[in-house]
């Protein structure tokens, strides 16, 4: 018998893929589906969930391998197109870019006729596997669920779950009780006669029973899963040594705390009032869904319900909101400040920068961590969207360079995050004009007013059109929603041209970031994040209006800046947007930034 292949995190990629490969074949399958995600289908997740990365040493946020024993392929969708080629190796793997080169067609493609393609049913949605299986069908080849993940069998120092304790989220930042958001979601249970709902999504159930953790980076979420009766009783299924005594007095006697694998026996113990159960489509786990069926329960697939009212935040958050940006903006500016006198030495480089940023960010001790990792990107690296410096990429900044910093930080009453552009030493004619055409479209997005019922992705093209009228556009959306100290990514809201998304409502929160990426040269981001508010409605009016409020503080770079481009009206916007960062911030900051503000919110 052949000596055990070394398959620890210091093996390479190839002998990685040899010994899931050989495990595939001893599981009688002939190929296996690795997702960038974990059971809870979230944006960032726990070192022991890092499966894709561990294989093929992608850590972009989203991604899937499809592995069959004579190829393979990493699907990726546009913002990480750049990234995957720098990361994995292409010797091993097909590069696909979704949505161009779909999974289901390579699989139809890759099969053939009696094949077995594996999954991990904790890890796929019902709709994923769906499509999966229609694919395998066209060639005749078969989709099975795997009792136990190949990779967790092969991974021999994979990381142990995390155990950090869960936090109260009081209700002087929350705004709201849990007693109440439960009873807001089990009245919407009854209305539409549901007897109970599973809660799957991490960062409703920290919204729904006001708990923040510290399971995964860059998000205050913990891993759990819960199960709301439309009576307003839950269930929480959660590592219990997770719950302090201060946690469980925070639940009360409606929540019942129950191990973190127990939803299997808890729902076989259900009386037979419970005959009907929602799930949330976009993460409930296929083994989930045929977990509550065995149990005889009748599964619907709906939106999530906690997903909207903890979108529109209320008066509480949003002030907290906004006293975080200030705080954050303050640390930013100091930051700014630092790198003008500092980069001409020509001794910075993208790590050591975004190092200091985080410096400045944790002299506010109402700062929990980042809000994802720092995107410090110099010349050519800030043309990758979400590029991450490491030790082998690491630039450094001087000369005659663009530098992108894309940064955020979690704090206690809010969420923040921004992108400035700076130029290092002297900017060329093109990428001030470059420069120009995305301040041109952010100002457009900041100043729109558009009546109720108005979708994000109807907005969309107000940041798009100075760069499309100069022939250009930005390969990834516009806006994202953001939380309440909860995660930087957060729907349903959105602003992009792929899809229209809800209509927007009174105190969503969402970016505003358009841009432009010219390959292996340079990078421009312009990012603040805004609340959507009612406006004014003009004499005459049918509908109510609604606009945008900018909640990020900090200056834009004026030297990036051709006024020559500008309408007066955009000139007044900018104007008015940098003298009110310049009252917000100057009492916040000290005798070097403060003179250097001044300067840098100068009226052009």
């Amino acid at each position: 018998m052949n000596a055990p292949l070394d398959h620890s995190a210091s093996s390479s990629p190839a002998d990685r893929l040899a010994v899931l490969r050989a495990h595939l074949k001893a599981a009688a399958v002939d190929g296996f589906l690795v997702p960038r995600g974990d059971e809870y289908q979230g944006e960032f997740v726990a070192p022991y969930a890092e499966r894709l990365a561990w294989l093929t040493d992608f850590t972009g946020s989203a991604g899937l391998a499809a592995v069959l024993s004579d190829q393979a392929a990493l699907f990726v969708d546009g913002r990480y197109t750049l990234q995957v080629r720098d990361q994995a190796d292409n010797a091993l793997y097909n590069f696909k870019n979704i949505p161009e080169d779909p999974l289901g067609k390579w699989l139809s493609d890759s099969l053939k006729a009696g094949q077995k393609l594996g999954y991990d049913p904790h890890l796929h949605t019902p709709d994923q596997v769906k499509r999966y299986r229609e694919a395998c069908e066209k060639v005749g080849a078969e989709v099975v669920a795997l009792p136990a993940n190949p990779v967790d069998a092969v991974w021999i120092d994979q990381p142990e779950r995390p155990r950090a304790p869960i936090k109260v989220h009081p209700t002087s930042l929350a705004g709201q009780s849990h007693q109440s958001k439960r009873e807001q979601i089990a009245e919407g249970l009854r209305k539409d006669d549901h007897d109970a709902l599973l809660v799957t999504a991490l960062d409703s159930l920290c919204w729904l029973f006001n708990v923040r953790g510290a399971d995964v980076e860059h998000t205050p979420l913990v891993l759990a899963s819960a199960v709301l009766f439309a009576d307003g009783r839950a269930s929480l299924f959660v590592d219990q040594d997770k719950v302090t005594d201060e946690v469980a007095a925070h639940l009360g006697d409606g929540v019942s705390v129950e191990p973190v694998d127990g939803l299997g026996a808890a729902v076989d113990a259900l009386d037979d009032s419970i005959k009907k159960i929602a799930v949330d489509k976009a993460t409930v786990s296929q083994w989930a869904v045929d977990r509550l069926e065995a149990a005889g329960l009748t599964v619907t697939a709906i939106e999530d319900p906690c997903s909207l009212p903890k979108a529109c935040k209320n008066d509480v958050e949003v002030n907290g909101i906004r006293a975080a940006h200030v705080r954050d903006g303050a640390a930013l500016t100091q930051f700014l400040a630092w790198l003008d006198q500092e980069a001409p030495s020509g001794t910075l480089t993208e790590m050591s920068t975004a190092e200091e940023l985080e410096r400045f960010r944790r002299r506010d001790n109402m700062l929990q961590g980042l809000s994802f990792p720092t995107i410090s990107g110099a010349g050519g690296n800030g043309a990758i969207v979400h590029y991450r410096a490491t030790p082998e990429t690491d630039a450094a900044i001087t000369g005659d360079i663009l530098f992108l910093v894309d940064s955020g930080g979690q704090y206690l009453d809010g969420t923040t995050d921004v992108t400035r552009t700076i130029a290092i030493g002297t900017p060329t004619q093109e990428q001030r004009r470059r420069f120009t055409q995305v301040l041109k479209g952010h100002i457009a997005l900041a100043t729109a007013r558009f009546p109720e019922g108005t979708a994000g992705g109807q907005l969309d093209g107000f940041a798009r059109s100075a760069l499309w009228a100069g022939g250009v556009d930005y390969d990834h959306g516009t806006g994202h929603g953001v939380g309440a100290y909860l995660g930087v990514h957060e729907g349903p809201q959105r602003i992009s041209k792929a899809s229209l998304g809800p209509p927007l409502k009174e105190g969503m929160v969402v970016s505003n970031e358009p841009g432009y990426y010219k390959t292996d040269e340079f990078g421009i981001r312009i990012e603040n994040l805004v609340v959507v508010r009612q406006g004014e409605a003009p004499d005459g009016a049918e509908k109510p209006l609604f606009e945008f409020e900018t909640l990020t503080m900090a200056p834009i770079d004026l030297r990036l800046v051709d006024a020559v481009l500008l309408t007066e009206s955009e000139k007044t916007w900018l104007n008015s947007y940098h003298h009110q960062v310049r009252e917000t911030l100057a009492p916040l900051l000290g005798d070097d930034a403060g003179p250097w503000l001044s300067e840098a919110t100068r009226a052009i």
